[in-house]
C-alpha cells in the first residue's frame, strides 16, 4: 500500500455532453431519494445554477452538494403547491428562501447605507471620491458591499500614503496595488519633470483588514480625479485591477459586487444613470440574477466592461481620456491633460518655494 496525492477539479467544461450528464444525475437523484420529477425548466435552472456557483458562463460546478440541497427544498415548494412535478418557480423559490435565510448581514449593511450611518452616494458628482467593491464571504454566502474610497492631491515629492497600509489594516497584495498605481502615474505623467505631488488614499470607514488590489481601477480614478479636480460620477462602482502599463485586470466575486451596488440603487430608486465598471477580461463571468439582467436589458442600469483604464475616465468624468500628441503632451481638454496640466503646476510651485528658501527669489 502507498499513499497518492489527487487533484480533483472543482469546475468542467459547460458543454451538450456535460449538460446531458447533469441532467441525468438530477433524474437520477430525484428516482433514488423519492423526489418530484424535474421538468426540463427546473433542469435548465440547476444548470445555471451550477455555471453561478464557479462564477464563469463556460463551466459548471463540479460540486454537487449544493445542487442537492436545492433539489431537496424545490421537492418542498413543488409538495407545497399540489404539484406533480418540480417546476423552474419551485427552484427560484428555494434559491429566494436560501437568500432570505443567509441574507441578514447584508440588508443589516443596507439598513446603515440608508440610514447614512455608511456614506454611499448613488447620484451627483464628486471629486476625490468613488465607489467601490468589496465581497463580503459567509461561507456558504457572499454579498457585495459598496465601499467609499476618496483620495486628496497637493504639491509634494511624490510621496502616495496608503492610510490602511500605515494603520496596519492591509495586506501586501493590496499594498502592492498601491505601488503599482504610484508607477502609472510617474511613467504617465512624470517623463520630463519629477512628480511633484503627494497623495493618500484611504477606504473610508472601513475597520476591519483591506487585502487585494481589485481596488486599484478604483484607486486610480479617485486619485486623478483629486489631482485635476474632475469630479466622479457616483452614480457608478468600479472594480478592476491594473497594471503598470494602465490595463485592467480581471477580478474575483464580480457577480455579487454587481448585484450588491444594484441593491442598493433599487432601494433608493432606479434612475437609469447608475450602474458598474467591470473589466473586460471579467465579462465570461458574468451569471446574474434575473432582476440585474432584466433592469440592464430595459436600461435602467448598466454594466460596462474595460479592458484600459481609458474608457473607465470617460465613463467617470465625462472627457476624452486624451492621447498624447507629438510634442509629448496630452490635449488640455481631456482628463490626461487636465492631470498632466496640475501636476507640471504643482512643479512650477514647487520649485518656485525651493528658490525661495535658498533666498533667489521666484526667477530660479
Amino acid at each position: 500500500h502507498f499513499k497518492i496525492l489527487a487533484a480533483f477539479e472543482e469546475k468542467i467544461p459547460w458543454s451538450a455532453d456535460h449538460t446531458r450528464l447533469l441532467a441525468r444525475l438530477i433524474g437520477t437523484k430525484a428516482r433514488k431519494e423519492g423526489l418530484k420529477p424535474f421538468t426540463r425548466a427546473a433542469v435548465a435552472e440547476m444548470v445555471g445554477v451550477s455555471s453561478r456557483e464557479v462564477e464563469d458562463a463556460e463551466y459548471l460546478s463540479a460540486n454537487l452538494s449544493r445542487l442537492f440541497n436545492l433539489m431537496d427544498e424545490a421537492d418542498y415548494w413543488a409538495e407545497r403547491r399540489g404539484a406533480a412535478v418540480v417546476d423552474k418557480g419551485d427552484v427560484t423559490a428555494a434559491i429566494q428562501a436560501f437568500e432570505r435565510r443567509s441574507s441578514q448581514p447584508r440588508d443589516e449593511l443596507h439598513r446603515q447605507i440608508e440610514r447614512g450611518t455608511f456614506m454611499v452616494a448613488t447620484e451627483g458628482q464628486a471629486v476625490g471620491q468613488i465607489n467601490g467593491l468589496a465581497v463580503i464571504d459567509l461561507g456558504s454566502y457572499e454579498f457585495g458591499r459598496p465601499t467609499r474610497i476618496t483620495a486628496t492631491a497637493r504639491m509634494g515629492t511624490g510621496e502616495v500614503v496608503d492610510i490602511e497600509r500605515e494603520s496596519e489594516l492591509s495586506g501586501s497584495i493590496h499594498s502592492k496595488g498601491v505601488l503599482i498605481l504610484h508607477a502609472f502615474l510617474g511613467s504617465r505623467y512624470a517623463t520630463d519633470v519629477p512628480l511633484s505631488l503627494s497623495a493618500s488614499l484611504v477606504f473610508e470607514q472601513s475597520y476591519g483588514f483591506v487585502e487585494g488590489d481589485s481596488a486599484s481601477l478604483a484607486e486610480l480614478c479617485a486619485l486623478l480625479s483629486a489631482t485635476a479636480a474632475l469630479p466622479i460620477r457616483q452614480s457608478l462602482a468600479v472594480t478592476g485591477s491594473i497594471n503598470q502599463h494602465g490595463h485592467v485586470q480581471a477580478i474575483g466575486g464580480v457577480n455579487a459586487k454587481i448585484e450588491g451596488f444594484f441593491d442598493l440603487c433599487r432601494s433608493r430608486g432606479l434612475t437609469g444613470d447608475q450602474g458598474v465598471i467591470i473589466p473586460a477580461a471579467n465579462a465570461k463571468n458574468l451569471m446574474l440574477r434575473a432582476d440585474v439582467i432584466e433592469a440592464a436589458a430595459s436600461g435602467v442600469f448598466h454594466v460596462y466592461a474595460v479592458d484600459t483604464v481609458e474608457p473607465a475616465l470617460e465613463l467617470l468624468m465625462g472627457l476624452p481620456a486624451g492621447l498624447r500628441g507629438e510634442d509629448g503632451h496630452y490635449p488640455v481638454d481631456t482628463v490626461n491633460g487636465r492631470v498632466e496640466t496640475a501636476l507640471r503646476e504643482f512643479y512650477k510651485r514647487r520649485r518656485v518655494l525651493a528658490a525661495e528658501l535658498r533666498g533667489e527669489g521666484e526667477d530660479a
